[in-house]
């Protein structure tokens, strides 16, 4: 059924079971690709297997609180961006300037 190859680091979505994974690693002597799933377990297929799942390639996913259960986007602290609620974009305060504390411009000895 399937006519793509595993590729490492690539996503995939089983449109069988519905479930969104990334191939990890691609053993072709055992004849395996170690894949985790969104919800973060991990899990063997066997090549021949692979072969026969209905896939489709898809983009990684943005919300990276899949494998963590039960969590609202506004239970987080922050932004996934790292700006403040109601900030669209980053101003010029935001970075470090040479000489201010803890700047990433301080030379490294």
């Amino acid at each position: 059924m399937s006519d793509l190859d595993p590729i490492e680091g690539n996503w995939y979505l089983d449109l069988d079971s519905g479930q969104k994974f990334e191939v990890l690693v691609v053993d072709d002597e055992a004849g395996i690709v170690e894949v985790q799933y969104f919800d973060g377990s991990v899990d063997q297929i066997d090549l021949d297997a692979w072969q026969e799942m209905n896939l489709d390639p898809i983009e990684e996913p943005e919300d990276w609180t899949g494998p963590i259960d039960d969590v609202e986007p506004e239970d987080l602290e922050y932004s996934e961006m790292g700006l403040e609620e109601g900030e669209e974009e980053w101003s010029e305060d935001s970075f470090p300037t040479e000489g201010d504390e803890g700047s990433f411009h301080e030379e490294q000895e």
